[in-house]
């Protein structure tokens, strides 16, 4: 849980961009602290729902805490995300999934090679965005990834990951949670850094507060917590 920020919120400096990816250029939601300080970077990833104000004022969030956050919209290709969610789960259903994994993998490169960056870069994401964070591990650099109730990749591609992992799973969340044995069984024999933690009580998508049948106060603020300190933790030293 992270308090509502403004796109006007003068500690910030906000922006909709475009940054060069596999499919052509690609839309995103940018923010940063103000002033000329360096600093890391963090990709936020969104829902099944496209790029909508939620994750937009995630990225604000974020971007508060000391970060360069940017929340590129996956339906970039198609003209960019519609307003009803309906609308823009079936178009997400059509994207191209390596395409779509490559769009973000710029992102990354995107904050990396900033002018005002460190170079460091983490990356987030919820749902949808929670597998396409764990995809995103797998095929970048980045130097930390904390993916909420995401699909997790294939054994062996866990392989492939190097970054440090903090991974929050909801408790009911059958679907998701059938594949965490696997997942966690590969991240050992890879030698993975990591951390998983299961929010009792609560249901996927408990992150997202504009969504009150799924929304968890309590698990969304332990997890934001524990989140923003891995990124202080991984990215700021």
């Amino acid at each position: 849980m992270c308090a509502k920020v403004s796109e006007k919120d003068p500690r910030l400096d906000v922006e909709n961009i475009k940054y060069p990816g596999e499919t052509g250029d690609v839309l995103a939601h940018y923010a940063k602290p103000k002033g000329s300080r360096k600093l890391p970077g963090v990709v936020v990833i969104h829902e099944v729902f496209g790029l909508n104000s939620h994750i937009e004022d995630v990225a604000r969030c974020i971007a508060l805490e000391g970060f360069m956050a940017i929340a590129p919209d996956a339906l970039s290709p198609v003209g960019g995300s519609p307003d009803n969610d309906d609308e823009a789960r079936s178009m997400m259903q059509k994207l191209d999934s390596q395409k779509t994994i490559k769009n973000f993998v710029a992102a990354v490169k995107y904050l990396k090679t900033r002018p005002l960056s460190t170079g460091k870069v983490g990356v987030t994401g919820f749902c949808w965005g929670g597998g396409l964070t764990n995809q995103v591990a797998v095929n970048s650099d980045v130097q930390a990834a904390v993916p909420f109730y995401g699909m997790q990749p294939s054994p062996e591609d866990v392989l492939k990951i190097k970054a440090p992992m903090l991974i929050h799973y909801a408790e009911d969340d059958e679907r998701i949670n059938a594949g965490i044995p696997a997942f966690e069984a590969a991240l050992k024999k890879a030698g993975v850094d990591y951390r998983i933690y299961m929010y009792k009580g609560a249901k996927h998508g408990f992150f997202n507060d504009t969504s009150p049948p799924r929304y968890n106060e309590a698990a969304s603020k332990l997890a934001w917590e524990r989140t923003v300190g891995f990124f202080n933790e991984r990215l700021k030293t």
